[in-house]
């Protein structure tokens, strides 16, 4: 079949071009086209509705031409679509639909404290708006903190419920930080609790966490947290080959005990698509046996070990004391967090915490900014 032209539109075997009113052009190929005729999709449920595995064959332009500020094209088959401009001309390139939540990360060091985001847990209850700029203060800076918690179980997770579904893990939905008699985990001791990330014994390591304090009146036992963010980019810059060697290779976690043997293999450093820092995945006590080969473990060792005491210099580490009645929320696969030391007997030290999964942290996000393909 030839080629025609039928105005600024250039019919093909596979797909038509299209000459845009601003003089820029395009290409879109008939399967695409016809799946996503905006028909192909329930105004309702907002999925689509349209089976293109029903067609009897591979759908083929009869006509198409300019319409306004709209291309209208006959199929074959009999059906009409017409598609806004603006919808093909943001498809053209192949790129990735762009995403409100996918928000460029501002790195912070030792003296974040007194710049952290702060919000009350009245106003993310009654203030769409700062519900909507606590969740941006998490993606773009990884930790926020929210103030006026009740002391009640309840708390934590009406805090939580305001980005997404509390998300269980294999210690249950929440978990009790205080001191334990029989602990099953460091946090359960007074003992210092390294820097780490949560879980990463998970196959999917939990995404967001939330940390209430009930009570702290103990002495020590101030809260550590690092933005992996700013050390891992620096150590890129510094180490690019230490920085490749932990980006790309798997290790693995574990985490034991009588009722449960959780096994996963993580990179140490993660990237996103765009091969940015999105975080790490960290923790010095449920790293399991590293399983490598001893000629690559010559390599990956002393990669490791000069990360993990970069994480540890004093100009990325903030230290703080987390009040009763505070939450702390931070990106678990960003924020590397520990814990000093503290002293039992002081006092009473009781934090209660949960998780929530970051795809519905960004779904949140995504709804209160309008950020939806039906918005509006």
């Amino acid at each position: 079949m030839q080629a025609r032209k039928d105005g600024v539109v250039t019919l093909g075997e596979q797909g038509l071009d299209l000459g845009f009113p601003d003089g820029s052009s395009g290409y879109f190929n008939y399967f695409w086209l016809r799946d996503n005729c905006p028909t192909s999709f329930d105004p309702v449920t907002r999925e689509r509705s349209y089976d293109l595995f029903a067609e009897p064959e591979a759908p083929v332009a009869a006509e198409a031409g300019l319409d306004g500020d709209a291309l209208d094209v006959l199929w074959r088959s009999g059906h009409r679509s017409r598609y806004p401009l603006d919808f093909l001309a943001s498809y053209r390139s192949g790129k990735p639909r762009p995403d409100v939540a996918h928000l460029p990360r501002r790195a912070w060091y030792a003296d974040h404290y007194k710049d952290m985001p702060r919000f009350s847990l009245t106003e993310l209850k009654t203030d769409a708006a700062k519900r909507r700029d606590w969740l941006e203060a998490i993606l773009v800076e990884g930790v926020a903190l929210v103030t006026g918690l009740p002391d009640t179980p309840e708390a934590l997770e009406e805090t939580a419920s305001l980005a997404g579904h509390v998300r269980p893990s294999f210690f249950g939905k929440v978990f009790e930080v205080y001191t334990h008699i029989n602990p099953t985990n460091t946090a359960y001791t007074s003992a210092a609790l390294e820097l780490h990330t949560d879980l990463p014994s998970e196959d999917f390591a939990p995404g967001v966490q939330y940390l209430h304090c009930r009570a702290n009146s103990v002495e020590g036992g101030n809260s550590i947290f690092v933005d992996a963010v700013a050390v891992a980019e620096e150590f890129r810059r510094d180490y690019p080959e230490d920085f490749a060697l932990l980006a790309e290779t798997e290790v693995p976690f574990y985490c034991e005990h009588d009722s449960f043997d959780m096994r996963a293999r993580q990179r140490v450093i993660e990237l996103d698509r765009e091969g940015e820092v999105e975080g790490v995945t960290i923790s010095q006590h449920i790293a399991d046996v590293f399983d490598l080969p001893q000629s690559v473990l010559d390599r990956y060792y002393p990669a490791f070990f000069r990360f993990g005491r970069a994480l540890r210099d004093p100009k990325y580490v903030m230290r703080f004391r987390l009040n009763a009645g505070e939450c702390i929320c931070f990106d678990n696969h960003r924020v590397v967090h520990g814990r000093e030391a503290y002293t039992a007997s002081s006092g009473e030290r009781h934090l209660r915490g949960c998780y929530t999964d970051r795809g519905e942290f960004r779904s949140a996000y995504r709804v209160l900014s309008g950020g939806s393909r039906f918005a509006g």
